[in-house]
């Protein structure tokens, strides 16, 4: 039996990064993976999908020049050639997680892990064969999840399928049923709506995109409507039939009343479901909660000394960053290091047109909770930069204590919602305040100017819209 200070269970955005964080520790670490190096994330989850989204927004970009003299005509879609250049961007990246294990000293496997022990996993290799080893210091679960399947909606692969199938389609199916209305669904409705598919997107709540700011979902509805996208809210996909053309007859209940849709591919994207299941979990005692997740401390413990737990695994919310972060806290403390998961607010981003992102408090939540709020908003449309890209769509949001100023929360709905997070993110880690913001020299013209102007128009100190009297 080999031994090694640390093993990691799962090759994700969660257990590479602590992989490599071990191994620069000095620690002797074995990281086993049953799939491919980078997990769902970097194989068919964010790094695909945010291709794909590229790729359709240049597509309709080109489209659409000839308003900005941009003239270009008989624009096509290639869907191989755009498979093929988002595999080798895949291919890149997951080739990189081994390079950046071995670079820092950590052995990366291939093969099914299980527990065997507090101390102990067994591996199946791909060939077939067995072997066990053992962990000094700590064993981590990093497994991920997995995409929910529906009973009546069961993935053939080719016309009824999950995210996986639905980054790697070789044709662009005609017409498209998402099964829906989260992060996974309204990305890549998105992406088929601009490729030139007929997209209905049935959602079971009465709102899509639930955990993002309601303001900034309008908006992404607005346009994805626009678009000629279909949205069915409170809409529960029952069942389907094969048409004699091979398309599928299915049908949807919406508020109590059954309607058909004949569609060509169904791609179901209801949510992902912790993979924390025969891995040995239960044998050796680490408690699991009634949804599947591993309960865990701010150290990354889980009830059971010397095991650990990462990533999706671990609990919501379902995001490659916080794994990422994650997994260097852990090794930090199998490490002998003081850390802990003392984030104040995890940001998260959704890639829809125009994109989404919230880090910290919602009005909702504030409101529940009885925090009085001061709110600026700046809308995109009053910025120059937004204007010279053709994206007025949305705003920047503003959530900060009344009393006090201190901003507690912010939204942005339009272009590079993304990126600018980040500064918000900043901004609520740091404690920052409203005029901490404002009176920061933003670059002109930039779309960062927004946050600043936000921060300013909820003081009432605004300078390129009206302020409330």
């Amino acid at each position: 039996m080999e031994t090694y200070d640390a093993i990691v269970i799962g090759g994700g955005p969660g257990g590479y990064p602590c992989g490599i964080r071990l191994g620069q520790l000095g620690l002797k670490t074995l990281c086993v993976e049953m799939e491919s190096p980078g997990g769902v994330c970097l194989n068919w989850g964010c790094i695909p999908s945010k291709a794909l989204i590229y790729a359709s927004s240049q597509y309709e970009k080109a489209k659409e020049g000839a308003s900005y003299g941009i003239m270009a005509s008989d624009v096509k879609v290639d869907a191989n050639a755009m498979q093929d250049w988002k595999d080798g961007i895949v291919k890149k990246l997951t080739g990189g997680v081994k390079g950046l294990l071995r670079s820092n000293g950590a052995t990366y496997m291939d093969g099914r892990a299980k527990l065997t022990g507090r101390d102990t996993i067994e591996v199946e290799k791909p060939d077939g064969t067995k072997e066990t080893f053992k962990a000094t210091k700590g064993i981590v679960i990093a497994t991920g999840a997995t995409t929910i399947e529906l009973p009546s909606f069961k993935f053939d692969g080719k016309q009824i399928i999950g995210a996986k199938e639905g980054v790697s389609l070789r044709e662009i199916p005609k017409r498209m049923l998402v099964i829906g209305g989260g992060v996974i669904g309204m990305e890549l409705g998105t992406v088929y709506n601009k490729l030139g598919s007929e997209v209905h997107v049935a959602e079971a709540m009465d709102r899509l995109l639930a955990g993002h700011d309601l303001d900034c979902v309008k908006i992404v509805e607005r346009k994805f409507t626009k678009h000629g996208g279909k949205v069915y809210k409170k809409a529960f996909a029952k069942s389907y039939e094969k048409n004699a053309d091979g398309s599928l007859k299915v049908t949807i209940e919406q508020d109590g009343k059954p309607l058909t849709i004949d569609v060509d591919v169904v791609l179901v994207a209801v949510g992902m479901r912790p993979n924390s299941k025969n891995i040995g979990l239960e044998a050796v005692g680490v408690k699991i909660d009634d949804r599947g997740f591993v309960p865990i401390d701010d150290k990354g413990q889980t009830n059971v000394p010397g095991i650990y737990a990462v990533g999706d695994v671990s609990g919501p919310p379902l995001l490659a960053h916080k794994a990422t972060k994650q997994g260097e806290i852990v090794a930090d403390v199998i490490g002998g290091h003081k850390a802990a998961m003392d984030w104040k607010s995890i940001p998260a981003s959704t890639f829809t047109d125009p994109e989404i992102s919230s880090v910290g408090i919602d009005e909702e939540t504030a409101k529940e909770k009885g925090i009085e709020l001061t709110v600026g908003k700046f809308p995109f449309a009053a910025l120059g930069k937004a204007m010279a890209m053709r994206e007025t769509d949305g705003f920047v949001k503003v959530l900060a204590d009344k009393e006090t100023n201190q901003i507690l929360g912010v939204h942005i709905v339009g272009p590079e919602a993304s990126a600018m997070i980040s500064e918000a993110a900043l901004s609520i880690e740091m404690a920052a305040f409203v005029e901490d913001v404002m009176l920061t020299v933003h670059p002109h013209p930039t779309l960062g100017e927004a946050y600043m102007e936000a921060a300013a128009h909820a003081i009432g100190q605004a300078v390129h819209i009206q302020n409330r009297r």
